[in-house]
């Protein structure tokens, strides 16, 4: 009798044994793919964001040649077209930024360097957006937060006239809240900066003017 109930426990331990071994088994595959399909995904986000850093050193190095292929004109009607894809350039001494920014702004431009968002090339009285990743800090405006009231940010266009312009707000709105794009005088030049605040999901704005 104590022989048939030791063969049924060794039996049953044996079905638990092989049950566990096989869910084991199954959990270490599912993991391992899980694992490679996230490496994968890591290693194209990387090799994707290198790529677009290469671009943008390369339109920064190349601007005084690129904008000689570059429609210089600031009429808002005709700004948006490839024709005058470089507009102009954006420098801020004060957190060592100096970019060529895009006539218009898309995911793939945005990628690379800072995109014109709405409004006019100086010397238009218009409020000139330029929006640019925040890549806490591989550069575009990722230092934006660091500047003040009274700080300088230079625009210069393709016929290398240069306008400064003095910072005199900085704050943050929600994600979804286009005012500061709305928010200036008729008869100014004013210059509008927005950047991601990677923290929390607002937008980062700077406003300032000539």
């Amino acid at each position: 009798m104590n022989q048939i109930l030791e063969t049924i426990d060794k039996n049953t331990k044996k079905k638990i044994f092989s049950t566990y071994s096989k869910r084991f088994k199954l959990i270490f595959i599912l993991s391992l793919i899980i694992i490679i399909i996230t490496l994968i995904f890591l290693y194209n986000n990387i090799w994707k964001i290198n790529q677009d850093t290469e671009i943008s050193k390369i339109l920064s190095n190349n601007y005084n040649t690129l904008k000689l292929y570059s429609n210089p004109t600031s009429n808002s009607s005709e700004i948006n077209t490839n024709e005058n894809f470089i507009i102009g350039k954006i420098e801020i001494p004060k957190i060592n930024i100096s970019y060529p920014f895009f006539s218009f702004t898309n995911t793939e431009y945005l990628a690379i360097s800072p995109c014109r968002l709405s409004g006019d090339m100086p010397p238009k009285y218009s409020n000139l957006c330029i929006a640019g990743h925040n890549y806490d800090n591989g550069m575009f405006f990722s230092d934006l937060s660091k500047l003040k009231i009274n700080d300088k940010i230079v625009i210069y266009d393709n016929s290398d006239y240069k306008y400064t312009y003095t910072i005199y707000k900085i704050y943050e709105v929600n994600e979804n809240d286009l005012s500061p794009i709305y928010d200036y005088e008729d008869n100014k030049n004013e210059l509008t900066l927005i950047t991601c605040n990677n923290l929390n999901n607002n937008r980062i704005i700077v406003k300032a003017s000539v």
